[in-house]
């Protein structure tokens, strides 16, 4: 089990947690060990996201790095994007999608790291995507207001919402019956069937992270040192604790045999991670902590899983003969290709070679060059 976290500093730290067994008398302990640090981005980094093999980190220097965490190496760059990274979501052991400031979702093959499809999803920046559990939908949010449904299977727009404001979170339940948008402070809760509003949860200040816990039950994290939890049914909130000394950035949870843990990070510097109790109105143990010393922006797991439990999304995201990486647009279809020199004049491909995170605070100097010259050359391809 590895805890990422990206930072301000540019830096992404790698934690291994050790588990200990429980002596008599004592609860079992866990503890954090620095693993690496990378400074591979040339700017803050924006988005983590982690399958069974692979740690992927989108910035605000408009790529994508990727590390292979078996091998312990960086697995190279993607540049197809530009503007930040604002969203990077996995899907199984095959699929990674992106989203930017561009406006494009971007479907990886996670094996050759291809771009399979690049989407032209909205008109002004992508500021965060979900994929449904079932993998034949995933939904959007934009700064064009606009929630937008993507039908995975025939690889279109299903459905298009206008909302008010600017949305910048979306998310699916673990059933997927149901799936949550954030707007500021509020989060208005949407049935599937209907998709329709049931309900709305308002949290005390505007909201930087949400994790589902359960079906029914939602972890709230924002711009404040408490994290609470709410039932996305009765609307009310079941309990709050104090988390950070800072405002609490990034929340997530997963579950292995005899735990379900939430983890934190935080503009503070600390990574924690707490023992939810199955009584989700008492407030969840500290496990442990550990001070990056970074004013931290984002989070991720590894957990050095065989396979993942999803092999990969549909095959109409697989790419045709004839058009290897991009859509050709249909009639009817809200699918649109990029008309302007962009994005797919850049190489979408994994660029650089395999070099292994730095240990400690040094990062290989030919990582940095490689990643200079990936930026020159974006530079110098935007200006033709």
């Amino acid at each position: 089990m590895e805890l990422v976290a990206g930072s301000y500093e540019q830096v992404l730290f790698g934690f291994t947690v050790r588990r200990e067994p429980a002596t008599s008398g004592d609860r079992e302990t866990w503890t954090p060990v620095a693993d690496f640090t990378h400074h591979a981005h040339t700017a803050s980094l924006s988005a983590v996201a982690a399958n069974s093999r692979f740690v992927v980190t989108g910035s605000k220097d408009e790529t994508i790095h990727i590390y292979d965490m078996k091998k312990k190496i960086e697995h190279g760059a993607l540049v197809h994007h530009s503007g930040t990274i604002t969203c990077l979501k996995f899907y199984g052991s095959r699929h990674l999608i992106s989203g930017a400031e561009d406006g494009l979702i971007c479907v990886w093959d996670a094996k050759k790291w291809e771009c399979l499809k690049s989407i032209k999803a909205h008109k002004g920046h992508v500021t965060f995507l979900s994929i449904h559990p079932s993998g034949k939908l995933a939904l959007s949010v934009g700064t064009d207001k606009t929630l937008r449904t993507w039908n995975l299977v025939e690889g279109r727009s299903a459905f298009i919402k206008n909302i008010k404001q600017n949305a910048h979170i979306v998310e699916w339940s673990p059933s997927g019956e149901k799936y949550i948008v954030v707007v500021l402070n509020k989060v208005d809760v949407y049935q599937l069937d209907t998709a329709a509003v049931s309900g709305t949860i308002t949290n005390g200040k505007r909201i930087s992270a949400v994790t589902f816990l359960s079906d029914s039950i939602l972890a709230v994290a924002g711009d404040e040192e408490v994290v609470r939890f709410f039932d996305c049914n009765s609307l009310v909130c079941l309990c709050e604790f104090k988390a950070h000394e800072n405002r609490v950035k990034d929340i997530l949870s997963f579950e292995i045999p005899d735990h379900h843990v939430l983890v934190t990070a935080s503009n503070d510097g600390f990574i924690k991670m707490w023992a939810l109790k199955q009584n989700k109105k008492d407030p969840p143990s500290l496990l442990c902590e550990v001070n990056t010393g970074a004013r931290l922006t984002c989070l991720g797991v590894w957990l050095d899983r065989a396979t993942d439990d999803k092999a990969s999304l549909p095959p109409a995201t697989e790419p045709s003969p004839e058009q290897p990486k991009t859509i050709k647009k249909e009639p009817g279809d809200m699918i649109q290709e990029e008309k302007t020199p962009g994005p797919k004049s850049k190489k979408s491909d994994v660029t650089g070679d395999s070099k292994e995170p730095a240990k400690g605070n040094n990062s290989p100097v030919s990582a940095k060059k490689r990643k200079m010259t990936g930026v020159l050359e974006k530079k110098r391809k935007k200006k033709m």
